[in-house]
Formats: structure tokens, C-alpha cells, sequence
């Protein structure tokens, strides 16, 4: 699990490369449950949710910085 103390301290590209392999990691979780209909660690989905918006609200708050 990210923290927002840590993601604070990230730089913007760095926060948008975690972006995107978290957005990868949850496409992939949602077709492994639509093609098996069931996830050997269905806890993940939710925790890997939450890590992207945790990393999302970092990102907005760094554009809002510096304008």
C-alpha cells in the first residue's frame, strides 16, 4: 500500500508512470474476474484502486502547486 507522505515527495513524472502501471495492474485484475469469475486475491482490486487514487489526488495537488 502507497502512502501520501511518499507520493508527496515523488516527482510528477515519476507519479504518472505509477499511474499508469496501477491502471495496467487493475485492467488486468478486472479480466482475470470477468474471465474466471473469480480472483485468487480479490483484496488486490480494491487495494490497487486506492493506491491509484492515493497517487491521482498527489498528482492534483502538485499541478494546484504550481499554479
Amino acid at each position: 500500500m502507497l502512502k501520501m507522505e511518499d507520493l508527496k515527495s515523488e516527482g510528477v513524472e515519476k507519479l504518472k508512470a505509477l499511474d499508469q502501471d496501477l491502471s495496467r495492474e487493475i485492467y488486468g485484475l478486472k479480466c482475470e474476474l470477468k474471465g474466471t469469475r473469480k480472483l485468487e486475491k480479490p483484496h488486490l482490486l480494491r487495494e490497487k484502486k486506492k493506491d491509484r487514487a492515493r497517487v491521482l489526488t498527489a498528482l492534483q495537488q502538485k499541478s494546484r502547486e504550481k499554479a
